[in-house]
């Protein structure tokens, strides 16, 4: 058994764990955050942002981790978001990570991959939400976030994760 332990983490990067603590710690204090600089974090997409992060300064299966965890970490702990929403932001993130090294691995182009990551990941997004809201699964509006800081964060992200990946090459 010991022996499964060490090979197990021999295996798993330091800088995977401490980038997952990081995240994890971060979603968890965004509430705390918001309220203590009166600024609504949630509008530079904290989770998209640990995910850059992640895929940045980790690996492919970390980001992954990363994609499925942080929302559910998140509804676990403060019950935020809901648990449809938590699905919506899971399947998000996932396809992010998918499209991004699907493009990256066709066109060696980070900056495109990144950016056609994110958006093809949030049309798909608005395309479910607004199904759950048909439904009535989910309540709200369907883009509750201003495009415009949408897009802003997105060529933020990109440039960000195309210049570190630039680098490292």
């Amino acid at each position: 058994m010991k022996a499964i332990s060490i090979a197990l983490l021999q295996r798993v990067p330091l800088r995977a764990v401490l980038i997952d603590i990081i995240a994890l710690a971060f979603i968890y204090s965004i509430p705390a955050l918001s309220h203590m600089l009166s600024l609504p974090v949630y509008l530079i997409e904290p989770m998209r942002l640990m995910l850059i992060i992640a895929m940045v300064h980790s690996n492919k299966t970390n980001a992954y981790i990363i994609a499925l965890t942080m929302p559910l970490f998140s509804y676990l702990v403060s019950g935020h978001p809901s648990v449809y929403k938590t699905l919506l932001i899971s399947t998000e993130l996932v396809l992010n990570v998918f499209v991004f090294y699907f493009i990256v691995g066709r066109i060696k182009h980070v900056f495109v991959a990144i950016f056609g990551g994110i958006v093809i990941s949030k049309l798909v997004y608005y395309a479910l939400k607004f199904g759950f809201i048909s439904f009535a699964l989910i309540g709200g509006s369907l883009v509750s976030t201003p495009l415009l800081i949408q897009l802003f964060t997105t060529l933020i992200y990109s440039i960000y994760l195309a210049w570190l990946f630039k680098r490292a090459i």
